[in-house]
């Protein structure tokens, strides 16, 4: 089945095809230079887990909202425990606010059929624009991965998938330092290549710090492919606000800081990194726009923040990057 490219429904018998150009809002038809001069960024949401975090988010969203993001995106609830509440906020995302709303999906837990019904219902909301991800393990995300018996092995599948089930723009992850079950960097651009040779737009990174692993990611797509090199990468940044948001980093990204990076960060923290928590997000600011300006310098194609649904800390990143900043952020 696909789904039908006005109504968002699925039409049973109708040949699966991969979709022609259209006018659907797209990221990569977002990524045009801000009326400041600027160059585009965009934000991350993460599933709450309770009405309280709920709350937060939306505030952050709000606050967002104000500063014309090029897209906001909505990671996905593994493990069962936040899918309902994901999958509803991001429709409500989509609906209620201006904001151009990505869905991430994964293929963890999932069979095909599931797989396909979650588009569906993301159609259904008017969510074209989706991060399409095989996923980690629930609970263990360096853990072994293990394909549901119905499902998909690879996110290429899952990307050939979304494109040939209706009019949706999708975007991938890339790994500025290989994905850690990759065995090495080529194997690892050349499996980035060919999800975007299945039909992906761009790609956003994990997140890292130190700007020249994306640069030599940048070099290794252009070399293995010219045409897929020319598809935008989009640098994922977080600011660092404490010690825990560090631990928080190393989770996410598998990758333990740069030792310059840690060096700088424990040298505010001192003796007592409770009693010197100013000093220590001061230095994740800074650390935050000195990487986020070495990327405007370097012609990165937008800036993405992992937020942990904060608005504040992005906020105070992008005002010393020269961003025009109409919000006055109020979340921490």
């Amino acid at each position: 089945m696909s789904f039908d490219n006005v109504r968002g429904r699925s039409t049973p018998g109708r040949p699966s095809r991969t979709p022609q150009v259209s006018g659907t809002p797209s990221v990569v038809g977002q990524l045009r230079p801000r009326a400041d001069g600027t160059i585009p960024f965009s934000v991350e949401f993460n599933p709450p887990r309770d009405e309280a975090a709920e709350a937060r988010l939306w505030r952050a969203a709000r606050e967002f909202e104000r500063m014309h993001p090029a897209f906001v995106s909505m990671t996905y609830g593994a493990g069962g425990s936040t899918r309902d509440r994901t999958a509803r906020i991001t429709g409500q995302l989509a609906r209620e606010t201006t904001l151009l709303t990505v869905a991430h999906l994964t293929a963890v837990g999932h069979s095909v059929s599931e797989l396909r019904s979650i588009i569906g219902s993301y159609a259904d909301a008017g969510i074209r624009n989706m991060l399409v991800l095989r996923g980690d393990p629930p609970g263990e995300p360096l853990g072994e991965w293990t394909k549901h018996p119905e499902g998909v092995e690879y996110a290429e599948e899952l990307v050939r998938m979304v494109c040939g089930l209706g009019d949706f723009h999708v975007g991938v992850a890339s790994f500025p330092q290989g994905h850690h079950r990759s065995p090495d960097l080529d194997h690892d651009t050349r499996y980035l290549v060919s999800k975007l040779r299945a039909g992906a737009e761009y790609s956003i990174t994990q997140m890292f710090f130190d700007v020249d692993h994306y640069l030599r990611l940048r070099d290794r797509v252009a070399a293995c492919d010219a045409e897929q090199g020319a598809k935008p990468i989009i640098p994922e940044l977080m600011p660092i606000t404490s010690l825990r948001t560090v631990q928080r980093a190393e989770e996410l990204s598998g990758r333990a800081l740069p030792a310059g990076v840690m060096q700088r960060l424990e040298r505010a923290a001192g003796d007592d990194p409770e009693a010197n928590r100013s000093a220590v997000r001061a230095a994740g600011i800074e650390i935050a726009t000195e990487i986020g300006q070495r990327l405007i310098d370097e012609g990165a194609p937008c800036l993405h923040f992992i937020t942990l649904n904060f608005a504040k800390a992005t906020t105070e990143v992008l005002t010393n990057l020269g961003y025009t900043v109409t919000a006055t952020a109020v979340s921490a």
